[in-house]
């Protein structure tokens, strides 16, 4: 505990910048799993028009959505870093 407190104010800062440095990975990695999920979403739309699940209509509009989530995507990504 002594020892503790004569760290302290070399641990303290350090423990937050740890506790900063933590923060910031877990939103990089929400921010990539979101681009990674609308990749697939992408993907498995493009599948289930091929199979003949969806129509054409159908697809061109849900595609439409998609795209414009992803360009929203990659420019608030480019806006932020």
């Amino acid at each position: 505990m002594f020892l503790d407190l004569l760290t302290f104010p070399v641990s303290g800062p350090l423990g937050g910048i740890i506790w900063i440095g933590e923060q910031l990975l877990e939103r990089a990695n929400a921010e990539l799993d979101d681009a990674q999920n609308l990749q697939k979403q992408l993907l498995t739309l493009q599948l289930a028009f091929d199979i003949g699940e969806i129509s054409e209509e159908d697809f061109e509009i849900q595609e439409e959505e998609l795209l414009l989530k992803i360009q929203a995507f990659e420019e608030a990504a480019e806006e932020s870093g």
